[in-house]
């Protein structure tokens, strides 16, 4: 639901983010419970497609652990990190991959955009506590549910001290933009710390025009295990703290 997407939907996701064998059946024994661990590749690929650590997921911790062995028929070493996602290694990162500031950015941000509607005649803020989830040098961006009535999701790539992406952003039904879709790119630069991103989006307008606004993210919290999602699946308060 958090998704907006419907049980094929998500199976479609999943095949594309690499379970060729995924459908329905698969997702509907997920959400009743009756498969107990997915396997490590699953794991990793409802991480990538839902941008949360698996715990958040209701699976166990060990789900995300899993470490795939090297054999006859290749595969990586996937190493655990504190939070419980998938540390990037010398696998899973290209040889010739840049420091990344922190070295990973996984974890739990603050996001804060700012856009001017020509209809409404004032700049208003959109604040959304993000959970950020890197697979080397990829990072899935998905905003918490209980942190804005409009879910918020982004999907980044990382050079050096620049990351570009996508993002989108599915507005609230009841609220003045009547549950529109609004998509477009952005542009970020990390600071040497790795604990902020700065820079611009663009994207369409209400009145099909096209926009540009700062947007931001700030570091709250390195960890990505179920007490800390659950500590910031709330509505950011005003000054963003």
């Amino acid at each position: 639901m958090g998704l907006m997407m419907s049980q094929d939907d998500l199976a479609r996701a999943f095949r594309e983010a690499g379970v060729p064998s995924a459908n329905k059946r698969l997702i509907q024994r997920w959400e009743a419970g009756s498969t107990g661990s997915p396997n490590a590749a699953n794991a990793r690929a409802l991480e990538r497609v839902t941008g949360l650590p698996i715990e958040a997921l209701r699976f166990p911790p060990s789900a995300s652990l899993a470490r795939v062995s090297k054999d006859s028929h290749g595969g990586h070493d996937v190493d655990p990190s504190p939070g419980g996602v998938p540390a990037p290694s010398a696998a899973t990162t290209p040889q010739n991959a840049p420091a990344l500031g922190r070295g990973n950015y996984s974890g739990v941000w603050l996001s804060r955009y700012e856009y001017y509607p020509s209809g409404r005649q004032n700049t208003f803020t959109g604040l959304h506590y993000v959970v950020i989830l890197q697979h080397g040098t990829r990072l899935t961006v998905r905003s918490l549910p209980g942190s804005s009535d409009s879910p918020l999701a982004m999907d980044l790539e990382v050079d050096r001290n620049v990351v570009t992406g996508t993002w989108n952003e599915q507005t609230a039904k009841d609220g003045y933009y009547r549950g529109a879709r609004y998509h477009g790119a952005i542009q970020l630069l990390v600071e040497p710390t790795g604990r902020r991103m700065s820079g611009k989006w663009v994207g369409f307008g209400q009145d099909f025009d096209v926009n540009s606004g700062p947007w931001e993210l700030v570091l709250k919290d390195a960890s990505t295990s179920k007490a800390t999602i659950s500590a910031y699946d709330r509505l950011p308060d005003e000054t963003g703290r």
